[in-house]
């Protein structure tokens, strides 16, 4: 019987784990096990992925957030997001739940005959059985619920017993304890020989009592014999000289006692008097000690205001250095726009004709090709000094309806400074060339611009929209040999026609 568990209590709620799977008394089919905890569905609950867990289990698995169904992991059929268990991610499986209950069912507990379902079980056995193990939570002894009741009030060792004198309460093992505390407890007087004397009352007793024994009042000084208190007188007049002997040697003891004694206080005066010596030397020492900590403190402090002082220089220093640093910052940051303004302003031609020579092609083209820079702008170019600003924009592996098979160009209007003394919308011709580096068959494309298009406005941000020839040169000439391609290197040309300006 001890070597059993306790049986748990009964739940009619989801707050158990499945019943353990020896109470049915017929074969277990896996389909009536909980995936989780592997005993009988109690509660059952559907997963989303069409696995069963008890209520408990399924909201204990859930409790710490979105969980992968280890099931689905064990037969390889996992599957987001369907394979995932979380909270009020399932259904109550009522069917399994009434399959389940219907289940014939035996009591697990060794000696209990009791037979049901395990509906039947649950309801009204499961917690109530006479012979299930449990514990009790004095001693911590297991035994069967229907000898409890005997054990509580007769086996127990940490039980509780009522004195049956005074009638407080004690533990079993603390009866001897209590027995020499206990107020009530019934004494015997030494002298008369009365009983059952309560020990509260013991004392008065015997301050009366003409039999009790007391000690002689010379037991001080040696008499170690009790007389009973009637006859206290008789004996001191009977042993007046066994006492008189008995004073005497006490006094000859204190003497002796007296001259150590003396001996001992003229010792310990002159170790006193070496004792005051060495503590006046020593509070001479500590007085030096104590005017050089006086000068430490006032060197450290004045050391301490010096620090202070250069750290306050240094963090000077430091202000004055980060700013010296932002402002050469901010001069690199102009020095660098200003070496970009000095290579536009080299590579602009002022005359509306612009040749843009871009060199490694290859690598750009590639680039392209890549997605890492399908776009590149040329250096802007004028019309006139003060004319419009223009440039181009070329796609190398083409754009909308020419990408991959066609070379792009585009032509862009910019916002320049004297774009409040132009005349908009911009409409002069643009021819847009491919150089043959032979000079033999240039690809040219022209077009007048659309007025009513927005790329052709007065630029009311840096750039306006491009616009030109996204099937400008097909791909394939410039894969073959060409003269359009000499030293990694092509040449765009543009030409505005300055016509009314």
């Amino acid at each position: 019987m001890a070597a059993q568990e306790p049986s748990p209590p009964s739940s009619l709620e989801g707050n158990k784990p499945g019943f353990p799977k020896k109470i049915l008394a017929n074969n277990l089919e896996d389909k009536h096990l909980c995936n989780s905890c592997q005993k009988i569905l109690r509660r059952p609950l559907q997963a989303q992925c069409g696995h069963r867990f008890c209520s408990f289990c399924f909201n204990k698995i859930v409790s710490c957030g979105p969980q992968k169904c280890s099931a689905c992991i064990k037969e390889d059929l996992f599957e987001e997001p369907t394979s995932i268990l979380k909270q009020g991610g399932a259904f109550p499986d009522n069917a399994a739940r009434r399959e389940v209950e219907a289940l014939a069912a035996v009591c697990p507990n060794e000696g209990c005959t009791w037979t049901g379902t395990v509906k039947e079980f649950e309801a009204s056995h499961e917690g109530n059985c006479d012979f299930m193990i449990i514990l009790c939570p004095s001693c911590k002894e297991l035994m069967r619920a229907n000898e409890q009741e005997r054990h509580n009030e007769r086996e127990c060792p940490e039980r509780t017993l009522n004195c049956k004198y005074c009638k407080e309460p004690f533990l079993l093992k603390n009866i001897k304890a209590h027995d020499e505390i206990c107020p009530k407890y019934p004494m015997i007087c030494e002298g008369c020989a009365k009983k059952k004397i309560p020990r509260e009352k013991y004392v008065d007793h015997i301050k009366f009592c003409s039999k009790f024994k007391a000690p002689c009042r010379f037991h001080v000084v040696g008499c170690d014999t009790s007389v009973e208190k009637e006859k206290i007188h008789d004996h001191e007049r009977q042993c007046s000289y066994e006492h008189l002997n008995l004073l005497l040697a006490m006094g000859a003891a204190l003497e002796l006692q007296l001259q150590s004694e003396k001996t001992k206080v003229a010792e310990l005066s002159r170790r006193c008097q070496e004792l005051e010596l060495k503590v006046s030397t020593f509070e001479n020492i500590v007085c030096v000690l104590n005017r050089e900590m006086e000068r430490s403190c006032t060197t450290m402090e004045a050391y301490n205001r010096q620090h202070r002082l250069d750290q306050d220089k240094i963090e000077i220093l430091n202000n004055k250095v980060r700013q010296l640093e932002r402002t050469v910052s901010l001069r690199d940051l102009s020095i660098v726009e200003m070496e970009g303004k000095m290579r536009e302003m080299s590579a602009a031609t002022y005359d509306g004709i612009f040749v843009w020579k871009i060199s490694d092609f290859t690598k750009k083209r590639q680039d392209a090709v890549a997605g890492r820079a399908p776009a590149m702008f040329s250096p802007a170019f004028y019309t006139s000094k003060y004319g419009y600003k223009m440039c181009l924009r070329i796609y190398l592996n083409g754009d909308g309806t020419g990408r991959g098979t066609h070379l792009s160009l585009f032509f862009v209007v910019m916002r320049g400074h004297s774009d409040a003394l132009l005349k908009w919308p911009f409409n002069q011709k643009v021819t847009l060339m491919l150089l043959d580096q032979n000079n033999r068959e240039h690809i040219i494309d022209a077009f007048r611009p659309d007025i009513s298009s927005s790329s052709f406005q007065r630029p009311v941000s840096d750039m306006n929209i491009a616009s030109g020839c996204p099937l400008f040169c097909p791909l394939s000439k410039l894969d073959s040999k060409n003269s359009y391609i000499r030293d990694d290197t092509i040449f765009i040309k543009a030409i505005v026609d300055l016509t009314g300006l």
